[in-house]
């Protein structure tokens, strides 16, 4: 029998097994699947996207988590995601849990949600998880995923993942657990991401990640291991200070009492004063000196500094030249 033929299947779930294959695009021709799960397999290369209209329309689980999954992430998958985007009028706070069509037992999936794996006896409709985590997906983060607002959860770690974090991501309102470390992620954290209000779990370490960790309601409850391994983040809850570029910030060379009372006097008023004394005076004393030629006081003056030795073989100079 083959699961084209099972057009209303809500769950799949093949986890935990040892699939060896290629992401298989026709599931998404189940327009009423619910939930796909394909973690811990051997599923390799890109993720394709099935050839028909509507793929994957009501979609609200897609586990791909611990393959070998390559290539970038699948933007146009994404695209089709119709019920992980919050319609006008969805009435998102009245909770409602998935059945079989034999009302005699209800689905169960086991999930890693924020950071711990946890076996839901029930699904709630209203719960909506991407979770591509431990693959080798490459290439920066879509920005596409930001349509798809009514997201829960969101885990893109240890992959290759380049780029900066997209700010768009602070569109996802509704999201609780973000997860992008061990990565290769650089830039800034985005201001925007502060405006998730209900994030409880978020974690970016492990990447390449710069410059002051953003302020925020959520952001304030977030502890050093959300953030490790990004050596130039800076700001709380980290211990390392950000730099401020302000020159008025810039410490200043300190200053002896004496050295600051000394040149507190000195204006350039004084300098010129004093320099216009010295060219007097010396212009006086220069005059006299080749007028008198040796002018007695003079002569004793430096008679009175040199030493007699010198004086002596000065003499003798003299007496030679004669």
């Amino acid at each position: 029998m083959s699961l084209l033929n099972c057009s209303g299947l809500e769950v799949l779930d093949m986890g935990n097994n040892a699939i060896n294959d290629t992401f298989p695009a026709w599931i998404g021709t189940l327009e009423q699947l619910q939930v796909l799960i394909l973690k811990s397999n051997m599923f390799h290369g890109p993720i394709s996207t099935c050839q028909t209209t509507f793929c994957f329309p009501k979609l609200r689980i897609f586990d791909l988590s611990r393959n070998k999954f390559s290539g970038s992430l699948p933007a146009k998958v994404f695209g089709n995601f119709k019920a992980m985007i919050k319609l006008d009028g969805e009435d998102t706070g009245q909770i409602k849990y998935m059945k079989a069509f034999d009302t005699s037992y209800e689905d169960s999936v086991s999930l890693v949600i924020k950071g711990q794996e946890i076996a839901l006896e029930r699904i709630s409709t209203i719960m909506t998880t991407i979770d591509l985590s431990s693959n080798y997906f490459e290439g920066v983060i879509p920005k596409t995923l930001k349509d798809l607002s009514s997201l829960w959860l969101l885990n893109l770690s240890h992959n290759n993942l380049i780029g900066h974090i997209p700010m768009e991501l602070g569109q996802l309102n509704m999201l609780e657990a973000l997860d992008l470390s061990w990565n290769r992620l650089t830039g800034k954290i985005p201001q925007e991401l502060t405006r998730l209000t209900f994030l409880e779990k978020l974690n970016v370490s492990q990447n390449v990640l710069f410059g002051p960790i953003p302020l925020g309601p959520q952001f304030n409850t977030f502890e050093n291991d959300s953030y490790g391994g990004n050596l130039d983040l800076c700001g709380p809850p980290l211990s390392k200070q950000c730099r401020t570029s302000d020159p008025s910030h810039a410490p200043q060379p300190l200053e002896s009492e004496d050295e600051s009372y000394f040149f507190s006097g000195f204006t350039w008023e004084s300098v010129v004063i004093g320099y216009s004394c010295g060219l007097v005076v010396g212009t006086v004393v220069w005059s006299l000196m080749f007028k008198y030629r040796k002018p007695k006081w003079f002569v004793e003056f430096f008679e009175g500094i040199y030493p007699k030795k010198m004086r002596r073989s000065m003499k003798r100079a003299q007496r030679r030249r004669t």
